[in-house]
């Protein structure tokens, strides 16, 4: 049975410096699917991204997320996804269990349910004993696992995800893929882009491979092998 459409994006098209970097762009992502939006660097990926975020400024197009517009309805729109950066994007005057908090609440996490997935998190990721820190007390990895936990303890219908693997050792790196496996089994959408195609062709779902800003191929993830010399 066809799942529902969570993200739909068309004719999208975005300009930094009179440069086109988006170019027409059409794709539509199921509630459920795993989606690896893949290519070179500077094909647009990134700036993809922070476009369905609003971070980006788009020129043309319509983005819809689950029925709320990002023209329309920002504000319930902003709601429906939480990102994973490839950077980690830290407040240095919080404490690492104050950033839980901060996305808790901001996400309306039930207090229990909240207490449940931080505990559930720090463990798997080998957090314990952190909680009182500040940004500055951690190592990269660290701070990358915090940014982890706090978009992994929402129950927003979109995940955005930039170079998850990046700076994890192999625990928390099978830690997250396993935690990425079972949120989409849940329900949720997972748009996430990754150099290292080995590791996502065994979770992901489908792929839309860019270049230049434009989809050249897109498909499910089983077909990837035969460009994989093309990225």
């Amino acid at each position: 049975m066809k799942r529902n459409i969570l993200l739909e994006i068309r004719d999208l098209n975005v300009e930094m410096n009179q440069e086109k970097i988006i170019n027409n762009l059409n794709f539509k992502l199921e509630s459920g699917e795993i989606c690896a939006l893949v290519g070179h660097n500077g094909a647009g990926k990134t700036v993809t991204m922070k476009t369905i975020m609003g971070i980006q400024t788009k020129n043309s197009g319509i983005i819809t997320l689950n029925n709320y517009c990002i023209d329309s309805d920002y504000y319930n729109y902003k709601s429906q996804f939480s990102y994973i950066p490839e950077e980690p994007l830290l407040f240095m005057e919080l404490t690492v269990f104050e950033h839980f908090q901060l996305y808790g609440k901001s996400y309306r996490v039930p207090p229990e349910l909240f207490e449940k997935r931080v505990e559930y998190y720090v463990k798997g990721l080998e957090l314990n004993g952190k909680l009182n820190n500040y940004p500055d007390d951690l190592s990269k990895g660290m701070r990358q696992k915090v940014n982890i936990i706090c978009s992994l303890i929402t129950d927003a219908p979109l995940l955005i995800v930039d170079e998850p693997f990046i700076g994890l050792d192999e625990n928390a790196s099978l830690f997250l893929e396993n935690q990425l496996i079972d949120k989409a089994r849940n329900g949720t959408s997972i748009l996430l882009t990754s150099h290292v195609i080995e590791r996502i062709k065994k979770f992901c779902n489908s792929f839309i491979m860019l270049k230049n800003g434009q989809i050249i191929q897109r498909g499910k993830i089983n077909n990837l092998e035969g460009i994989e010399r093309r990225i």
